[in-house]
């Protein structure tokens, strides 16, 4: 079975998203069929700003560390760590030489707003047909650009992606709707049990930050009682400021 076998509407893949070494081989060891990475995770992990383009080197070195594990293996490139078609393409023919089996590639900026489309169409152009999976993302409803998802995964769909992801999509009916409104697979962070998302046609479900967040709380819970989870924004306060 290929990784984009693994994307069946109605019976979701669980795409668990490691941060180290230590965090994908335990995940491969117990039997996920496909390992992600998470952006957050090794931004953290290396004191640098996560989704600002500053972690190209430390994502490639995750990549060999881990590319040989008894897994497929999915690498979030945030927003391809660079503007040019060109570059980001290079890269991805860099990962797939690797073995990698696909790519996260967003259209969120560090300072906030989308990256335009006719842009991030030009790069999915780009890198489409070179050997790896293309997970389209779309931040409109993480960034709360008001923008509609709708219209950005048609476009993508059009330009050769191989999947879209909508994270920070919570509402089931509106999940649905989005899975009604493209052909390719639907990808969506994990924020209900995997029986209601399969019963929306989705197809992949993402970890995204949280087991790395999970991890965190487990470690204050040997200092602390009963601490909460970590949040995304929590996290990404502790980091440098994007340069």
């Amino acid at each position: 079975m290929t990784f984009h076998d693994l994307h069946r509407p109605g019976d979701p893949l669980l795409l668990p998203n490691a941060w180290d070494y230590g965090s994908a081989a335990l995940l491969a060891s117990r039997g996920y069929p496909a390992i992600g990475t998470t952006s957050l995770g090794v931004a953290a992990v290396h004191g640098k700003p996560d989704a600002a383009a500053a972690t190209r080197a430390e994502t490639l070195d995750l990549v060999l560390l881990v590319k040989d594990l008894p897994a497929y293996l999915t690498v979030d490139i945030e927003n391809g760590f660079s503007d040019d078609p060109a570059a980001v393409a290079d890269l991805v023919d860099l990962l797939a030489g690797l073995g990698v089996a696909g790519i996260n590639l967003e259209d969120g900026r560090a300072d906030g707003t989308l990256r335009p489309v006719g842009e991030q169409t030009r790069i999915l152009e780009a890198v489409a047909g070179r050997g790896v999976f293309v997970n389209a993302r779309t931040d409109t409803h993480w960034l709360g650009t008001g923008e509609s998802a709708t219209e950005r995964i048609r476009a993508y769909a059009d330009a050769g992606a191989d999947g879209v992801f909508v994270p920070g999509v919570a509402d089931l009916a509106e999940i649905a709707e989005l899975a009604r409104a493209t052909e390719l697979p639907l990808n969506v962070l994990y924020s209900h049990s995997l029986e209601e998302l399969a019963g929306a046609g989705v197809a992949r479900v993402s970890t995204g930050s949280l087991l790395y967040r999970a991890a965190l709380q487990g470690l204050l819970a040997v200092l602390e009682k009963d601490p909460a989870m970590p949040t995304y924004a929590e996290i990404v306060g502790l980091l440098p400021e994007p340069r």
